[in-house]
């Protein structure tokens, strides 16, 4: 397959306050290749009165293609009647994947935290159902979880899984946040790079909040892009490039107002890192 690295989607948490139909019209007139979904998008469509068979229509009939589809996340620590629900929303998901020809599904921890060992038996289950519906899936970490907060640990997760179908999420944000700027990646094999995420990070970033909402527009912050997408490429990385950055002050900005500026830095960036 031919390198189509620079692809952009944009991260529906970046206009998070926007109704799902106005969020993927922002994406598609801002320019964007694709979206990054969550499964908080399907439970707010629920939650006005859609069903699932309109909710995927609402979205085909957007004109802009889902990327990545997010699973609502807990299920890798989760026990007892919790995991049974949280494994059949996983189902769900891998079914609303493939009715959007989507083929990559994302997780991150969550906010439920257990032993390793317990969550790699779980991402082997997760991975079973995934391949059973043609998907990959990629783990992200989160460097203010309990647990699951590092490039090692998260190592050990998915190799102690051991699926060819789950792979690995790099998050710029977070790999910053975890005392891995730059090219702080370098040991991943390229192939089992599945996803990437990016946003940019304060320099004075907000302590004690498990899912930080402080994040910056790309070139804002002190993530060293050039080293960031530099590395990216050379891995042959071709899948897309997801801007994901909450934040409250994008949040009262209009949506396509807070796309286009996260395209048109992500663009500036890229040709500083091909330079």
């Amino acid at each position: 397959m031919a390198n189509q690295f620079g692809r952009l989607a944009l991260h529906l948490w970046t206009i998070d306050t926007t109704p799902l139909a106005d969020a993927l019209q922002a994406a598609r007139k801002a320019g964007y290749d694709a979206v990054e979904l969550r499964r908080i998008d399907f439970r707010r469509c629920f939650e006005a009165g859609m069903n699932n068979p309109q909710v995927l229509d609402l979205i085909r009939n957007s004109g802009i293609p889902v990327g990545v589809l997010g699973v609502e996340y807990g299920w890798l620590f989760a026990t007892g009647e919790e995991s049974k629900r949280l494994f059949k929303v996983f189902r769900e998901s891998c079914e609303n994947a493939v009715a959007l020809d989507c083929k990559m599904l994302m997780s991150a921890p969550g906010q439920v935290n257990g032993p390793i060992k317990q969550a790699i038996k779980y991402l082997r289950e997760a991975g079973d159902i995934a391949a059973e519906h043609g998907l990959r899936l990629a783990i992200e970490f989160n460097s203010q979880h309990d647990v699951l907060n590092t490039l090692e640990v998260q190592r050990e997760l998915i190799e102690g899984a051991g699926k060819e179908n789950c792979g690995y999420l790099v998050d710029a944000y977070h790999f910053a946040r975890s005392g891995r700027p730059g090219r702080g990646f370098e040991e991943l094999p390229g192939e089992r790079i599945f996803c990437f995420q990016y946003s940019d990070l304060s320099p004075n970033p907000v302590t004690g909040v498990k899912r930080p909402t402080d994040r910056l527009a790309p070139g804002k912050g002190i993530i060293q892009w050039r080293e960031v997408l530099g590395l990216l490429k050379e891995k042959g990385y071709d899948g897309y490039l997801s801007y994901e950055a909450p934040n409250p002050e994008f949040w009262a900005r209009p949506a396509y107002d807070v796309a286009l500026e996260g395209l048109q830095l992500t663009r500036k960036l890229l040709q500083d890192a091909a330079s």
